[in-house]
């Protein structure tokens, strides 16, 4: 695998990032949106996509894991906003101070589950050129059933705080917001949704995120959605690399 640098956007959020493998003539940054919970771990698919030639850059939301804040306070979305503001001005690596210059040409967003909320919110920023959502959450209304499936703690946030310590600082108030149908939400959004930036996959199985919620977010959008027989709450790094050929025709297109 290959070197991943570190660097911090607006004073909070950390990111890991890996430079292209080999310099084409854009420069192509692809930025990638974890789930929640889960353990930063998405290092191989940095690599996947630096030797496609792309920047990659894999931020930790504010409140969680590195990056400081508190989650959920502001939609994580908003946290990928956040870092493409701050790449015209370069980037800083952290531990020895090399400084790499950007000048990002295209812009794109890969997300899964959660992140694949905040890849889609992102879309709506006409910076980010197109979108990947791999199983994503695109309406807090399953809330109930998702926290069901994970824990039988009644309070999520609880069970959240006891089993990934400091790694989400999340408070239960922070986490209901999500239950108010507006905040974090794609379905919030479905108006101003644009089809033709964004490109959804989902298992018809996945025990988390019901298929069926996702298809209806693609017929009332016209989002393109690419059904899978099988495969549950199927990881982004395997559908990014299956796929890579249609998601690359889809990037450049």
């Amino acid at each position: 695998m290959s070197w991943a640098f570190r660097a911090r956007f607006k004073k909070e959020i950390v990111a890991e990032f890996m430079p292209p493998a080999r310099q084409g003539k854009k420069q192509k940054i692809i930025i990638l949106c974890d789930g929640m919970p889960s353990i930063p771990r998405k290092q191989p698919l940095m690599t996947f996509l630096s030797n496609k030639g792309y920047w990659t850059f894999y931020p930790r939301y504010r409140g969680a894991w590195e990056s400081g804040g508190e989650f959920l306070k502001e939609s994580p979305h908003q946290d990928i906003l956040d870092v493409i503001d701050e790449l015209p001005k370069g980037v800083r690596e952290l531990a020895f101070g090399q400084r790499f210059k950007l000048t990002p040409d295209e812009i794109f967003v890969i997300g899964g589950s959660f992140g694949g909320a905040a890849a889609i919110l992102a879309s709506l920023d006409a910076r980010v050129k197109k979108v990947i959502a791999n199983c994503p959450v695109v309406d807090w209304a399953i809330l109930a059933k998702e926290e069901k499936a994970e824990t039988s703690n009644p309070n999520y946030a609880a069970y959240i705080r006891e089993a990934f310590g400091n790694g989400y600082r999340l408070s239960d108030a922070n986490w209901r917001k999500l239950r108010r149908g507006k905040f974090y939400n794609p379905a919030a959004h479905v108006r101003e949704i644009d089809p033709a930036k964004i490109m959804m996959f989902h298992a018809k199985d996945d025990p988390y995120v019901p298929y069926k919620t996702v298809r209806q977010f693609a017929n009332r959008t016209g989002v393109k959605l690419n059904s899978l027989e099988r495969g549950g709450h199927v990881g982004t790094e395997y559908i990014v690399q299956k796929y890579w050929q249609r998601i690359k025709k889809f990037f450049d297109s």
